[in-house]
């Protein structure tokens, strides 16, 4: 009878283990992406890149975000950093989550396609971005959440004169920011 109860006390000890064990990877695997995933794979410049990219769009920030398995810069455009503060009437505001929250709201329920042009000098992949038959990138220069980068100048001239998003108020240049902040991606 005292055996039966230790190799009761041992194999109970041992499934409590293997189902912490369990759950731990389970929720390593469904949320690891989000956590641990959140530096993009720093890929050659010159290596291939699909010509479109479509799936499921998940913004990283204003002006990058996961299709599917893939990460995508928004190209010609500027969004504020995740951490990137604001002023509009003297209040400070966070124009980096804003943008963020911008673009997922133009993404709305659509899945995402982008026209993959080239690869930046870290690597990613940048292009043209839409959801719905949206223009994803004028949509975030268009909102005023982001600054032309090359591209997209007409619409950031409706943006600026409306005093629409970041151009309501004073902002910081997000590449400025970046280099101020150090963060070691200077578009």
């Amino acid at each position: 009878m005292g055996r039966w109860r230790r190799w009761r006390r041992r194999n109970w000890a041992s499934f409590v283990k293997l189902a912490l064990v369990l759950t731990l990877f389970a929720a390593v695997i469904v949320n690891g992406h989000r956590h641990w995933n959140t530096r993009w794979h720093r890929a050659d410049p010159a290596d291939p890149y699909p010509p479109t990219v479509t799936g499921y769009g998940d913004p990283i920030d204003g002006d990058s975000l996961w299709v599917g398995k893939e990460g995508v810069r928004l190209k010609g455009i500027d969004a504020p950093e995740w951490r990137q503060g604001c002023e509009k009437n003297g209040t400070r505001w966070d124009c980096g989550a804003a943008a963020r929250d911008e673009l997922v709201r133009a993404i709305g329920d659509d899945d995402v396609t982008c026209a993959i042009e080239e690869r930046d000098v870290y690597g990613r992949m940048l292009g043209r971005c839409s959801a719905g038959g949206r223009d994803l990138n004028a949509q975030m220069i268009v909102s005023g959440m982001a600054v032309a980068y090359g591209a997209y100048w007409d619409e950031q001239a409706v943006a600026r004169a409306e005093r629409r998003g970041i151009w309501a108020g004073a902002f910081e240049e997000p590449r400025d920011w970046r280099r101020e902040h150090a963060s070691g991606d200077d578009r």
